[in-house]
């Protein structure tokens, strides 16, 4: 819901783009500190907060205006409708159980055993392997690979180069060799979770690797065997985590944060980019750095390594003053 100003009966919005990108006919929003630009934008119209002092143009106030702003380009940018038919190019299995109007393209291939609910499309070259279960309304791209015995529940997305439940990284090490353990579990998706292009999600050795519901991972991601994270996790490009990682709900990793296996994260965390996490961390923290530690720590650390080298040069001028004394002496 918003409320309208400065409306222009005669005004036809055509199609939505970013500010710098608009054209005469298009809709955009703005929030601080860009709402100045926004003054200098070609587009007809503009999406603001509630309270935003503007003038100058047609504009929609409302709460969240890059929420407003997904919902407009879902209205005005929706893809092109599916064909809803199974490809004679496409391999399935005689045991596999196809829901109501699926799509299934050419060279698209559904093992023995799985089960694919209905609404559900896989474009070229999308694997479900043996026993798989997808559930309705889910969205396999090119080349994204759901390997044996795993569960992928409703309304997943899975982008192209996705693999979930390739083996888990396990192996036993004797006398300097390395012999392979075999990764019996599977991967468990819960609903409505993304996966970025080549993102991998390993088996659990036994049991399985969880992701919660509405957990959405970003592009070249690693989740290790038996990793769980809770629900409407956010998990950014480059992030990888070790085996037998538990996380809670509400958990954002920004990009290229790392982790040690075998630790327990709690719910509503945030991690910032390139922390490295190294044990367990308490509900509703904020951590940065390498250890990762309590942000308003990290910054301490960050001011002080800034002044090391006036530090340094402190010392100098200091031991140069005592060999002067010294020689005095």
């Amino acid at each position: 819901e918003g409320t309208l100003e400065a409306a222009d009966p005669e005004l036809k919005i055509s199609g939505v783009n970013g500010l710098e990108e608009a054209i005469c006919g298009d809709i955009s929003f703005a929030v601080p500190p860009h709402i100045e630009a926004a003054g200098a934008s070609q587009a007809s119209a503009l999406v603001l907060p509630i309270g935003t002092d503007f003038t100058g143009k047609p504009i929609i106030k409302v709460a969240n205006p890059r929420r407003a702003f997904a919902q407009l380009l879902e209205l005005f940018r929706r893809p092109a409708d599916v064909e809803r038919v199974i490809s004679e190019r496409a391999f399935i299995a005689k045991d596999a159980k196809i829901g109501n109007n699926v799509a299934i393209m050419p060279f698209a291939v559904v093992e023995t055993g799985a089960v694919i609910g209905d609404n559900t499309v896989l474009y070229p070259y999308a694997y479900v392997g043996r026993q798989v279960t997808v559930g309705a309304d889910c969205t396999f791209y090119p080349n994204a690979v759901i390997r044996d015995n795993c569960v992928v529940g409703n309304r997943v997305i899975l982008q192209s180069g996705a693999v979930i439940g390739g083996d888990g990284f396990g192996y036993i090490t004797e006398q300097g060799k390395h012999t392979k353990v075999l990764q019996a579990g599977n991967v468990i998706l819960g609903d409505d979770v993304e996966v970025g292009s080549n993102t991998c999600i390993d088996r659990a050795t036994a049991g399985s690797t969880m992701v919660g519901n509405g957990t959405k991972i970003d592009n070249l991601v690693h989740l290790g065997h038996n990793d769980v994270l809770g629900e409407n996790c956010l998990v950014v490009a480059q992030v990888g985590l070790s085996g037998s990682l538990t996380a809670g709900n509400n958990v954002t990793f920004a990009g290229q944060v790392g982790s040690v296996g075998h630790i327990k994260i709690g719910n509503n965390c945030v991690f910032a980019a390139r922390s490295g996490i190294t044990g367990d961390v308490p509900d509703n923290s904020f951590y940065a750095g390498f250890p990762a530690v309590p942000h308003r720590e990290w910054l301490k650390q960050e001011a002080t390594l800034r002044s090391v080298s006036k530090l340094i040069k402190k010392v100098k001028e200091l031991e140069k003053t005592l060999q002067e004394i010294k020689k005095e002496n």
